[in-house]
C-alpha cells in the first residue's frame, strides 16, 4: 500500500523543518503568529497537501483552526501557488495575506477564524461535491463550540464518507490545557464514534501512521482522526509551553530554533 508513497513519506522530514523555519524567518518580521500550534500541525498539513491530495486534481481543504493560516501560506508557496512576493507581505498593509485564511486567495477553500464553523463549512463541501474529498483540520479547542457537535451529527446522519476530519490533538486551548480546562471533552474518539464515525488515534508528528490511519479507514463512514500532537514541537523551548500560542522569537530565540532545526538525528 505504501510503496507508491515512499519517498514522500522519506522525505517528509526536510519538508516539515523546512516549512517551520519559513515560519520562523516570517516571525522575524511580524508578530501575528501562532507559533505553538502552526508546529503541532506541520506533519498533519504535509500528509494533506504533499501526499493525499494532488495539486492538478485538488480536492477541498479547510483549515477550521484559522489561526494556522500561515503553515498553509507556506505549504501553499513551497507548491507554487503562492508567490514568494505574496508570502513576504503577510500580516503587511500591503498584503493580501491575513492572519485568518480567506476565500479570495489562491489555494485557500474557505475563510475561517471563528472557532467552530470548519467542520460545518467541510459537511457543505462533501454533500454538493461527493466524488472530491474533504479535508478538514480541527483545533481541540474548538471541540468545545457546540457548532462543531451539530456539524459532527448531521453528517453522520447524511452519511457523508468523503468527508475526512484530523484533530490536532495538543490538548491547549490558548494558555491552558484542555483536558484541565474541559475534561469532559475527553476520551474525545470515544465520542466521534458515537456520533457514527470512524473514528483512529496516531501519533500526529508520525507521517506513515498518519497516512496510513487515513488510507485505510472504512469507507462507509465519515473519518475522525485524533492526531496526538506536541504544541511547539519540536523546538525544545516551545514544547507545551502555552505563551507560544502568542508570541514571536527573539532574534536569540529564532537562532537556536533553526539550530534544532538544522541537526540531523
Amino acid at each position: 500500500m505504501f510503496n507508491r508513497y515512499k519517498k514522500k513519506i522519506s522525505e517528509s522530514k526536510l519538508r516539515c523543518n523546512f516549512f517551520r523555519k519559513k515560519i520562523l524567518e516570517l516571525s522575524q518580521r511580524v508578530s501575528a503568529l501562532h507559533i505553538g500550534g502552526t508546529f503541532s500541525s506541520t506533519e498533519i498539513m504535509d500528509c494533506i497537501f504533499n501526499i493525499l491530495m494532488k495539486k492538478d486534481e485538488r480536492n477541498y481543504f479547510i483549515m477550521s483552526k484559522g489561526h494556522g493560516s500561515i503553515l498553509q501560506y507556506v505549504i501553499l508557496n513551497f507548491q507554487g501557488i503562492i508567490s514568494n512576493k505574496t508570502l513576504k507581505n503577510y500580516s503587511k498593509s500591503n498584503g493580501i495575506l491575513g492572519v485568518h485564511p480567506e476565500i479570495k486567495n489562491k489555494g485557500i477553500n474557505a475563510s475561517t477564524g471563528a472557532l467552530g464553523h470548519g467542520l460545518a463549512m467541510a459537511a457543505g463541501f462533501a454533500l454538493s461535491n461527493r466524488k472530491k474529498l474533504v479535508y478538514v483540520v480541527l483545533s481541540d479547542g474548538e471541540l468545545q463550540e457546540g457548532s462543531t457537535w451539530e456539524a459532527a451529527m448531521v453528517i453522520s446522519n447524511l452519511k457523508l464518507n468523503n468527508l475526512v476530519m484530523i484533530i490536532d490533538n495538543n490538548d491547549f486551548q490558548s494558555l491552558e490545557r484542555s483536558s484541565k480546562s474541559h475534561p469532559a471533552l475527553y476520551p474525545i474518539d470515544k465520542k466521534f464514534r458515537a456520533f457514527g464515525w470512524d473514528t483512529k488515534i496516531c501519533d500526529g508528528h508520525n507521517i506513515k501512521k498518519i497516512l496510513k490511519s487515513i488510507l485505510k479507514r472504512k469507507k462507509n463512514k465519515p473519518f475522525c482522526l485524533v492526531a496526538k500532537t506536541i504544541k511547539g514541537y519540536p523546538i525544545s523551548f516551545m514544547k507545551n509551553i502555552p505563551i507560544w500560542h502568542y508570541r514571536s522569537p527573539s532574534k536569540l530565540e529564532y537562532l537556536k530554533a533553526i539550530k534544532e532545526l538544522s541537526i540531523k538525528k
